[in-house]
């Protein structure tokens, strides 16, 4: 072989040929011995608590909405209840002095349950239509279509036992609204709107009650504080059909409300909840608002309402 390879090559590149064929084959070795390096340990242990949290959602919600009474959102007053649905209103308002307006979409929205005992609400801001005899702004300008404010709602579940263990709810709301709506659609200032809710039930009968006062950043000669108690009286018969009776009521201890009050008695039906697929399902209802006392915000007031949980 050295014969060979004198004769081949020169003299000089002999022991260069001899160090390549060892190098190669040192590093084939190595190679063949050593594994491919494994990814850094973080990019699979630093994921895996996020990807449990959403792989775990709807079994997490279900075991919380078990804890609570099974009733129905109703129309009108904001359930003690924590729920996990999309939702949409309609309502048709006659005001004072021949006009109307129409809301398209109530302010609702998508409410989700992200963890024990807590709700939000992420508030999709209603279409406000004027109709009939327009008012008019403090320019002396009609008050057009356009958006009404962006709200949000924060429920946190202080107690609760369900159908089997007690039948009722205690929980306490914070609301937020923001000046996003269009002028004369807008309150103008951020409101936060502090509410504590309950509920109880008797058999097919369930009483839910809010009160809750509205403090706004700024225009309090304007817009005051308000205080609202709401309540729903509903019956449950069949297996979809909830019959309610609310009553709605503002007080008005200061700003340019100061001194009155209204109420509203709306009567209403919501049926639900009606399966579609594994856990969606559609809940309707309709209702009637009447005010039964002086100089109230509207007169009357018809409501739709249609929400799919899941």
């Amino acid at each position: 072989m050295k014969r060979l390879l004198a004769r081949a090559l020169p003299p000089v590149l002999i022991p260069l040929c001899a160090m390549s064929v060892a190098l190669s084959l040192g590093a084939g070795a190595v190679c063949a011995q050593t594994p491919p390096p494994a990814p850094p340990a973080w990019t699979s242990s630093a994921l895996t608590p996020l990807v449990e949290y959403f792989a775990g959602w709807f079994a997490r919600v279900t075991r919380i909405q078990d804890e609570q009474p099974h009733w129905v959102t109703p129309l009108v007053t904001v359930t003690p209840r924590l729920e996990e649905e999309y939702r949409y209103d309609q309502l048709w308002q006659a005001q004072p002095h021949g006009s109307a307006i129409d809301n398209f979409g109530g302010s609702k929205g998508l409410e989700l349950i992200p963890c024990d005992d807590t709700e939000i609400i992420l508030g999709v801001p209603g279409w406000i239509a004027h109709n009939g005899k327009l008012r008019h702004s403090a320019k002396s300008t009609a008050i057009g279509d356009g958006w009404a404010d962006e709200n949000f709602l924060v429920k946190i579940r202080l107690l609760s036992a369900n159908e089997e263990q007690g039948n009722y709810i205690v929980t306490a709301f914070m609301g937020f609204s923001a000046p996003t709506g269009y002028e004369g659609n807008s309150s103008g200032h951020f409101i936060f709107t502090p509410t504590l809710a309950a509920g109880k039930g008797f058999g097919n009968f369930d009483v839910q009650s809010t009160l809750g006062v509205s403090f706004p950043d700024g225009g309090l000669d304007r817009l005051g504080m308000p205080l609202a108690w709401n309540t729903t009286f509903q019956y449950h018969f069949g297996r979809l059909f909830w019959p309610e009776f609310e009553t709605n009521y503002t007080w008005w201890p200061d700003g340019g409300r100061a001194g009155l009050n209204q109420l509203f008695l709306t009567p209403g039906l919501l049926i639900g909840r009606i399966p579609v697929h594994d856990r969606i399902g559609i809940t309707m209802g309709a209702g009637y608002q009447v005010a039964v006392t002086h100089q109230p915000l509207y007169n009357h007031a018809a409501i739709l309402s249609m929400r799919m949980p899941f």
